[in-house]
């Protein structure tokens, strides 16, 4: 019962390892880190060859590394090797399944590659101060300075493979990927959640006068609005044919933005002075309207102009509106 409430009691300390244990857990982390390479090629292939070929490389070089470790074990140990893995070590880096890890874009994937090769450096200088045989203190000095230089390997790898114009592709495709799967479903939410709300909110404001009866149906509009837009998105379209993007990770971006530009106008009206919440509102509204004109000019390619024209111009139609409707 203990141990279930406390799992690290479970893992060993590393001050406890053997070298044997050592060396055995450095086994267990290259072949580990190899097969997480691999993985990143095959998700990678479609999109991106390039990146794909260098991880292919990389997975090669731990592969290289496992195989130096285990003649190393072979030589002092025999041929059994013990089974002891990151997660049984307290305190020590556990990579995240490849579910977790399938779906990250280019960027992120690079950023996690520097942070394994990081761990994998600190982990064989710290294994190569608490062996006391000379030859396997030199092949875990030497694996550290390997993971070190691995950051240089991945560049010179990345220009064999890849290339400039190939890198310059690639950011465009990862940064088009972006735009269609949470820039565009995203703005779309917040148009539609920043100016379909008006009318509903603003009437009520000034039919009731009451604050906090406008700010219920304001939340409960804005709410609403962002659960249909979120299942809309997701369920027209599953990506696979128009390439954009998991259809979950689009209804979310547009689900959540819709219920935020609902709620940016909806919130002050929770001051109970009614003239003060909406002249903060009517504030709020203004930078919202112009937020979603730069944004659409800034990923969408949408020209300033015509953007005001859509937006805001469209969005102070319907907020008048709803004044107008409100005081009839």
């Amino acid at each position: 019962m203990i141990a279930a409430l406390f799992p690290s009691r479970r893992r060993r300390p590393f001050d406890t390892l053997s070298e044997e244990e050592i060396l055995a857990l450095a086994i267990g982390a290259e072949e580990e880190d190899a097969r997480i390479y691999q993985a990143y090629a095959e998700n990678l292939r479609e999109q991106y060859p390039g990146s794909a070929k260098v991880f292919e490389d990389m997975a090669e070089v731990e592969q290289t590394h496992k195989n130096m470790l285990i003649e190393m074990f072979r030589t002092r140990f025999g041929e059994r090797i013990p089974l002891i893995r990151r997660e049984h070590v307290d305190g020590f880096y556990v990579r995240q399944p490849d579910w977790l890890v399938k779906n990250l874009p280019l960027d992120k994937i690079r950023a996690q590659t520097e942070a394994m090769e990081d761990q994998a450096h600190r982990f064989y200088t710290l294994a190569a101060s608490r062996v006391g045989d000379a030859s396997t203190r030199r092949l875990l000095g030497d694996l550290a300075l390997a993971e070190q230089g691995h950051g240089e390997i991945a560049r010179a790898l990345g220009e064999k493979h890849v290339g400039e114009e190939g890198r310059a592709e690639e950011d465009e495709t990862a940064h088009r990927q972006f735009v269609l799967t949470y820039v565009q479903p995203g703005l779309a939410g917040l148009m539609d959640g920043s100016v379909s709300t008006l009318a509903p909110i603003f009437a009520a404001a000034f039919a009731t006068q009451d604050t906090w009866s406008t700010f219920l149906i304001g939340l409960s509009a804005s709410v609403g609005a962002g659960i249909s837009m979120g299942f809309t998105e997701a369920a027209h379209d599953d990506g696979k044919l128009s390439g954009r993007g998991s259809p979950l990770k689009r209804g979310l971006a547009s689900g959540i933005m819709t219920t935020v530009g609902g709620l940016g106008h909806a919130l002050p009206y929770l001051i109970p002075h009614f003239w003060t919440a909406t002249l903060l509102a009517g504030l709020v509204v203004f930078v919202e309207l112009w937020a979603i004109a730069f944004i659409q000019n800034r990923y969408m390619e949408t020209p300033f102009l015509r953007a005001v024209m859509q937006v805001v111009f469209g969005g102070s139609l319907v907020l008048a509106a709803g004044i107008i409707i409100g005081h009839g």
